[in-house]
């Protein structure tokens, strides 16, 4: 298939550019490289502009006949979406609207949505299923929830179809070490941790350790970034073949607490770095654990790399092999 990967030039984005070309799809990547790398596309063609530019998506569009459309273009910092929420409604709810209005108009029909598991806010219950109730705590929770709910008016009104993927935290990196994550700034557990073992970082925190579980600190469910790609293809797969829009969580469906990461990655790497405990975080829940019954059930999807050794160990290798 001819696939255009919006955001193909961040970490998720990149991977999944990587492994549809490599499954003998046809990629475009736009990026505008707001949050992306342009050697990050190591795969497929790069074309650098913004999804909310309707001249842009024009040309796109006319220039190349897509079966499907891949989104990661969202901005997904918690904390920057409670400071600056208009950045995130206009990129991750306008823009994408005018990237579905692109769709319609030229007469592209799969959809496939980076969502996330910050569409449930405070769980009610764990594992999380798609049954959960959805009240997003944060404007970055809310702004996905609402693109979701965009999907399903589309579906109805235009017979666009969507797969929205819920992930609840993506890591790790490419086994071949071609690809990794690299945010500036970096907000997510594993690299961090890695980071305080390069040395690029003086140490790792610990927000809070007074959490109702077993070693008082936060547990949360980390599925390998090749994984969520493979659900992607899965998903697309399986919706050129029915016809139907659906909905999916994906994780591991075991959750990890904070110290049980940083000991393993103590284990990896064989770096006995600094720990610093301080105060909790507002909005953080104690756990968030995924169930991914009906992914693996509709989709066929079993996560290859669940092991969470074999998550830092890829994540090591690249935090090792780049940032030398």
């Amino acid at each position: 298939m001819k696939i255009l990967v919006v955001g193909g030039a961040g970490y998720i984005g990149s991977h999944m550019v990587k492994q549809l070309v490599l499954s003998n799809h046809d990629v475009i990547a736009l990026d505008n490289l707001s949050c992306g790398y342009e050697d990050a596309v190591k795969y497929g063609e790069l074309v650098i502009g913004d999804l909310g530019n309707k001249e842009t998506l024009d040309q796109l569009f006319n220039a190349h006949q897509f079966d499907a459309v891949m989104h990661f273009a969202a901005f997904i910092e918690v904390g920057e979406s409670v400071l600056n929420p208009a950045k995130y409604y206009q990129n991750n709810v306008a823009n994408t609207q005018v990237l579905l209005d692109a769709m319609i108009k030229h007469d592209v029909r799969n959809f496939i949505f980076s969502s996330t598991a910050a569409i449930f806010g405070e769980p009610e219950y764990t594992p999380i299923d798609e049954k959960h109730s959805k009240q997003p705590i944060n404007p970055y929770g809310r702004t996905k929830l609402m693109v979701e709910q965009i999907l399903e008016d589309y579906d109805n009104a235009y017979g666009l179809k969507s797969t929205c993927l819920r992930y609840f935290n993506a890591a790790g990196a490419d086994p071949d070490g071609e690809l990794g994550e690299r945010h500036n700034p970096e907000s997510h557990l594993v690299p961090l941790i890695l980071q305080a073992a390069s040395g690029r970082r003086e140490d790792i925190k610990i927000f809070g350790q007074d959490y109702p579980t077993n070693d008082g600190t936060c547990v949360r469910d980390y599925v390998h970034i090749n994984d969520l790609c493979e659900a992607h293809s899965l998903a697309l797969t399986r919706m050129q073949a029915t016809g139907q829009s659906a909905r999916y969580n994906l994780g591991n469906g075991r959750g990890f607490s904070v110290k049980q990461v940083i000991d393993t990655s103590k284990q990896v790497t064989g770096i006995d770095f600094k720990v610093v405990t301080t105060e909790r975080r507002a909005g953080d829940p104690a756990v968030l654990v995924a169930d991914s019954a009906l992914a693996k059930k509709e989709l066929g999807w079993q996560p290859k790399f669940d092991q969470l050794e074999t998550i830092i160990e890829t994540a090591w290798q690249w935090e090792t092999t780049f940032f030398k």
